[in-house]
Formats: C-alpha cells, structure tokens, sequence
C-alpha cells in the first residue's frame, strides 16, 4: 500500500511496514530506481523488529512538488530536508537510514545535517562525499560517462526525448547480464514518467560537479558537507563486487571516512542493485547491522 505525507514542499508517496511504536529505518532508494527496490527487503526489517519507511524520492512516482514555482533541484543537500519534512510529518525523531546509490548520499548527508536524529547508516553501491568529491581517475570517469553526457547541451536533449532509453542502458551496464527482466524495468520505469524526473536529474550530477547551483536553500548544508572530513556513528558499507560503476576499487578507502563502528561487506556476484539482486542476503546484513 502507498500512503502520502504532506510537507511544506512536496506530497511525497511511500511505502510504510512495521508498528508504529518500533524503531525506524528509512530506506532511501537510488537513480535510476524507485521505492520499489527494497521490496524483497521491508519484509525482513519488519520481520526483525522494525517500522520501515521507503519514499518515492522528488521526481519519482507518485511524490509531487505543491507549488509550480519551486525549484526542481535534485542536489543531496535539498532532498535531506525533503527526507527530514517527511519524518517530522510521522512525528520521527530518531531513525536508522539506508541508503544506495543517490540514498546514499543523502543518507550521509542527513547524518552531517542531523547528527542527533541519525542512529546508523547503511550505504550502499556509492561512497561517501564527505570532505567534498573529488575528480575521478581518467579509468573511473569513463564508467561516469552519463554524468559528462548530462551536462551538455546535446546530453540533456537526448535525454529529455528519451529517457528511458537512456536509463535502460544503465541497468544494462551495471550489473552482470541477465540480473533483471523487462517487465520489472517496465514497472519501474513507470516512476521515471514523473513529470519532474528529468529536471530533477540533470540538476543533481550538474550540480555536483560545479555545472549548476545547489538549492539556495540547501547551500549551507552543501558547504558543511565538504568540510566534514569524518563521521563517528555506525556504519556499514555494501559493495557489489560485480558493480559496473563503482567497483570495489572505488570503496576501498571509505573506512577512513568513519571513526565509529564499521564494516564493509563485498558480495560476490553482485553488481550496483544489491537491493534487487540478492535481497534475502542483504537483508541478512542490515538486521544484523541494525541489531547490533
């Protein structure tokens, strides 16, 4: 069942398990994806004990911006406060949240905004930009194509005629052959027919890069982020070691970005979409992170 929230930005659709009264788990899905990617995994949350919260992030699904004249900025700093809105509208102060691909770097991104409402972080398939992000190797940049091809003139015209092409082709790439169907990317592609996906997209790797601003009203939050070189919560790091984007090399060194508790699991096999790919182990990896 999709239930909605108001928030002074947005209506934002999500899916809900769990008794109200457990603690919470926000799970935070990535691009090119939707909620619907933790479906094998809300079910073993809650089997362990936990109210879970899965949003359609803005530009996704059925979440709407309220007013015509908001900006559709997708930079992570902006869609931290749409998570935090969320969670004040469920009366949730404190949370554990997970994250993969674009959620995890709001998930950080949370953590450095609101470290006493963040109890523990799971991130998964993209590290962390604590510190700031820093140019990629030239063999890096090159799995990153879509970023550059993005922010061109050219890039976002293709885009906007064709953008499920053009996500197809990631799903293709990032992961081994054969990890999905047509008729689950078809369903899910639904999500992407959002009538802000597009401009919510370009925003968030051109901002990122220095090619378009942050929100104004996100800047602050942005800025802080740079300049927080650690966290000290609990973390653990999932790494498909199949992933077609960001390879194992890519996470190598992500545990000097934490002081507090870590862990990082590999899973053979496994490409950018551990959440679709292999749930039923994923799963097994966040209740014991989250139990412990």
């Amino acid at each position: 069942m999709i239930y909605y929230a108001e928030t002074p930005l947005l209506k934002i659709a999500y899916l809900k398990q769990g008794e109200d009264h457990k603690s919470a788990v926000l799970l935070l899905h990535g691009w090119p994806d939707d909620a619907t990617t933790w479906s094998g995994v809300i079910p073993k949350l809650t089997d362990g004990g936990y109210l879970v919260i899965a949003p359609w992030l803005r530009g996704f699904g059925n979440t709407r911006f309220k007013a015509e004249n908001t900006p559709r900025t997708g930079n992570f700093g902006i869609i931290a406060y749409d998570m935090i809105a969320l969670m004040d509208s469920l009366n949730i102060e404190q949370f554990s949240v997970i994250g993969h691909d674009w959620g995890s770097k709001i998930a950080e991104s949370l953590a450095v905004g609101w470290p006493g409402r963040v109890l523990k972080m799971a991130l998964l398939s993209s590290p962390p930009r604590l510190g700031g992000t820093p140019m990629p190797t030239f063999k890096h940049a090159q799995l990153e194509w879509y970023h550059w091809f993005m922010a061109t003139n050219v890039g976002e015209k293709a885009v906007r005629k064709d953008p499920l092409e053009f996500t197809h082709i990631m799903w293709e790439n990032w992961a081994p052959k054969g990890w999905y169907s047509e008729k689950v990317f078809q369903e899910t592609s639904e999500s992407w027919k959002n009538p802000d996906f597009i401009d919510v997209t370009l925003h968030s790797y051109r901002s990122r890069w220095g090619e378009a601003e942050p929100d104004d009203y996100s800047k602050e939050l942005e800025e802080k982020i740079k300049a927080t070189k650690t966290l000290s919560l609990p973390v653990l790091y999932v790494q498909g070691e199949a992933d077609g984007v960001n390879p194992p090399y890519a996470s190598a060194h992500v545990h000097e970005k934490f002081t507090g508790p870590f862990n990082r699991i590999l899973m053979p096999g496994v490409g950018h979409f551990p959440s679709r790919e292999a749930p039923s182990e994923l799963s097994r990896h966040l209740v014991d992170f989250l139990n412990i």
